[in-house]
């Protein structure tokens, strides 16, 4: 498929066979992502594990410093108290079996779905419906907990959950192309920092194989892996 002349001015930025270091990789995917609206910029991580393992799933969660740049729009299944906590915090839909229903009938307007313990009898038939587009709530990524208005507040406050696909890679937003280059820098950094503490014993050999970052609408940069492998969000 043809590319158009906005991508191919961009792509010509980038060298394709060069490996940057991530502050170089950041300021150039801020630069070639730029559209007609705030592009989001993603990381892809292509990590040395066998996600058919249960034992080498990677996921995990971790709020990003300077948040995404979006407002999500969360969903909480709770019942009695925890409903009125919920809400009080901040959630956008607070319900039971009723949002269940809806669900079930092909609605899907959140980003974000959390559960108590307790509700997980209700979401748990959600599982076909919720589990491929990446919204199933699971105790592992904090999204099933009875501290509704701290798991609310991670959230907001910029809190992304990322999940290795069967390909063996790991996507996640780090942020939009209004945002500084150090802002991303800093997402960035906290991302690889989590993805690096979330390997799994049974791992071998290299594990971070490849890092690439781009915008929506924009071409892909290369990241040196070993660099990007060494991120603190600390630094």
């Amino acid at each position: 498929m043809p590319r158009g002349k906005r991508y191919r001015e961009a792509a010509a930025k980038i060298e394709p066979d060069k490996d940057y270091v991530p502050s170089e990789a950041v300021a150039l995917a801020k630069e070639t992502g730029k559209a007609k609206f705030d592009a989001t910029i993603e990381a892809h991580i292509r990590l040395g594990v066998d996600p058919r393992h249960a034992e080498q799933m990677v996921r995990g969660t971790v709020v990003l410093p300077h948040g995404t740049g979006k407002k999500q729009r969360i969903l909480v299944f709770a019942q009695g108290e925890k409903m009125r906590e919920a809400t009080e915090a901040g959630a956008d839909f607070v319900g039971g079996e009723d949002l269940a229903k809806k669900i079930n009938e092909g609605w899907f307007d959140f980003d974000v779905a959390l559960a108590t313990p307790d509700m997980m009898g209700v979401v748990g038939r959600l599982g076909k419906v919720l589990g491929p587009r990446g919204l199933m709530p699971n105790p592992k990524s904090n999204t099933v907990t009875f501290d509704l208005a701290r798991a609310i507040k991670d959230v907001q406050a910029g809190r992304v959950e990322y999940r290795v696909d069967k390909t063996g890679v790991v996507h996640s937003v780090i942020g939009k192309v209004s945002f500084t280059e150090d802002q991303l820098l800093d997402n960035f950094s906290s991302l690889m920092e989590s993805v690096v503490k979330a390997k799994p014993a049974t791992a071998k050999g290299v594990y971070i194989r490849s890092v690439y970052l781009a915008g929506t609408m924009g071409p892909s940069t290369k990241v040196d892996a070993a660099a990007a492998g060494k991120l603190s969000s600390s630094a």
